[in-house]
């Protein structure tokens, strides 16, 4: 265990050398599923924020092109997208929610655009396959 920590220790302080050089290191897939990775605010607001862009055009798409319609299937895609994202940042990520403002400011990161994205995925989908 002490060697896992000091082993991240030491990968910290060669990415604050890296930063201070003014050499900034990529961002690495790898680290999307390293429940060990740090996160500051900001890195994991835009990962939460693109998962569900991801997720409410593949949701609008097939919602549409299936054809679903009623108040009930945008619910589903509601609970379906806050669910995904509750179960990445604390199941796969394990992240403190209290260090990033607690699970309300975790799960509304990108819910509006997401909803504007879906409503628009679903509703041009659905008009064109089936109109």
């Amino acid at each position: 265990m002490r060697e896992r920590k000091s082993a991240k220790l030491n990968i910290q302080q060669q990415q604050q050398q890296q930063h201070q050089n003014g050499h900034l290191s990529p961002f690495k897939l790898a680290k999307l599923l390293d429940p060990d990775a740090s996160w500051d605010k900001d890195q994991l607001g835009d990962v939460l924020h693109w998962i569900r862009q991801g997720l409410a055009l593949l949701c609008g798409l097939l919602w549409g092109a299936i054809p679903l319609v009623g108040g009930v299937w945008f619910l589903l895609f509601l609970v379906l997208s806050s669910g995904i994202i509750y179960a990445y940042y604390a199941l796969v990520l394990k992240v403190d929610e209290e260090e990033f403002g607690g699970h309300w400011a975790l799960l509304q990161e990108g819910v509006f655009a997401s909803i504007s994205l879906f409503l628009l995925a679903w509703i041009l989908v659905y008009s064109l396959a089936h109109f």
